[in-house]
């Protein structure tokens, strides 16, 4: 059934394709000529046959006289490389035109190329809320195929007008856009469109310009964060270690010693005062933090975990990364590890990878939990976001404990959600001052207290 369903949804996907180069009077004049023909069917008893054949023949004027459209143009697009979910954006389209005469009567369209998902992604979605709708739309599905394809196009532009374009002239249209949900836009055509005289159907001059805007997570002001336990500092360099694992800073010089290595001898200060000195380093020492991000679930989008993945990309721009270092670590087709800071890498480029970060369905907990302990003699503290709590979880939060490791857990849980947070001996596992929950769709009042 749901193979029957697909495909159907497929073809309707290209006629509303097909339906976006009817104007407004063409769609009424279309429903007027679908109405007539269902009306005069039987021509002994109506006469709305009639009407139906001079529609007909007005939309098929129109749309002959479409194909004979021809403009030479080129187009620039300038975009921010940034957006913010739900946050309007600006951007620019520069249009030139190469033809010989004045242009006029034009609209911009943005195409985002073929946005009709796969049909494993159909098969198994379940569209957010749709235990409201009634037993049909659930089998059917067709609500949910229209919000995937509204997920895959993340932002929608309406048609533009466009000022008067001379020959061998220009013209720069600002359009404002306010991006749905995160995730990358992809342009893909830009679209110029002339209605015909009969003012029913657009005429398309397309040329392809593929281009990406990088939609951020929406993001909160939280108050100043106090990260628990004192700061440990572990050895290893704010900008050499990223590159060669190891950092020193120099001190001083002093006497070569036997037994010291040939690389740390100073040549110039041998040869000046002829016996060998060498150059003395003192280790250098940063803290680092562990911004831990839990993506395992079973559904392929949910409002809790956008939720989780707003907070976590709001404590990536809080924590001051100046003197330490943010490690965001997730799990999606296997376990990452992006680190920000101080010669290292910018918040901005968190931001990005949070932007396209995607829940996991089929793997372990297991895979999270061991990746992070092995990096745990590294870590100063640990804030974790987790997703639910439970046994799982709860280990990796005493493991951490255990090894002397510092942590803050947030939890996300959807309304109305039980968590146990103590043991069965009634002790709690970790200090309730350190401990954070947060009801999905509820999250924006929540962090303002």
């Amino acid at each position: 059934m749901k193979h029957f369903f697909y495909y159907n949804f497929k073809i309707l996907y290209r006629i509303n394709q097909f339906g976006r180069r009817f104007t407004p009077a063409g769609r009424l004049v279309s429903a007027c000529t679908v109405a007539s023909a269902v009306l005069g069917l039987n021509t002994n008893l109506s006469m709305t046959y009639q009407i139906f054949t001079f529609l007909l023949m007005t939309l098929a004027a129109s749309f002959l006289q479409s194909c004979f459209f021809n403009i030479r143009f080129s187009a620039k697009r300038r975009v921010p490389r940034f957006a913010t979910v739900s946050e309007p954006f600006v951007y620019e389209v520069m249009i030139e035109n190469l033809s010989g005469q004045l242009q006029k009567g034009l609209w911009l369209m943005e195409d985002f190329g073929d946005l009709r998902p796969e049909f494993e992604i159909f098969r198994d979605f379940t569209e957010p809320g749709e235990e409201q709708r009634n037993p049909w739309d659930r089998l059917m599905g067709y609500y949910g195929w229209e919000w995937l394809i509204a997920r895959k196009r993340i932002v929608s532009i309406a048609p533009v007008m466009m000022p008067d374009i001379p020959a061998g002239g220009s013209a720069t249209i600002r359009i404002t856009a306010s991006p749905e949900y995160r995730g990358v836009i992809s342009f893909d055509r830009l679209i110029l469109a002339r209605p015909d005289p009969l003012g029913l159907f657009f005429a398309y001059a397309a040329i392809s310009l593929p281009q990406t805007i990088a939609v951020l997570p929406r993001r909160h002001i939280l108050p100043d964060i106090d990260l628990p336990g004192r700061r440990m500092y572990h050895p290893g360099g704010m900008t050499l270690s990223s590159s060669v694992g190891d950092s020193t800073e120099f001190i001083s010089m002093r006497d070569y010693r036997p037994g010291d290595p040939m690389q740390k001898i100073h040549w110039r200060s041998w040869a000046k005062i002829g016996k060998p000195v060498v150059k003395e380093y003192q280790a250098e020492f940063f803290v680092r933090h562990a911004l831990i991000l839990d993506t395992f679930q079973n559904e392929r989008y949910s409002q809790t975990f956008e939720d989780a993945v707003s907070l976590a990309a709001s404590l990536a721009c809080t924590i001051q990364t100046q003197e330490t270092l943010l490690e965001l670590m997730f799990v999606d087709s296997r376990f990452y590890s992006f680190t920000s800071g101080r010669g290292l890498g910018h918040p901005d480029r968190v931001l990005e990878i949070l932007a396209s970060v995607s829940p996991t369905r089929h793997l372990p907990f297991s895979i999270l939990e061991e990746s992070v302990l092995t990096r745990s003699g590294s870590l100063s503290g640990c804030i974790c976001i987790f997703l639910t709590w439970d046994n799982e979880r709860k280990a990796l939060m005493a493991r951490l404990q255990a090894m002397g490791v510092p942590v803050w857990v947030i939890i996300v849980t959807p309304p109305d959600t039980d968590i146990l947070f103590k043991n069965d001996d009634d002790s709690t596992l970790i200090s309730p001052e350190y401990v954070f929950r947060f009801n999905a769709g509820k999250l924006y009042p929540a962090v303002q207290t």
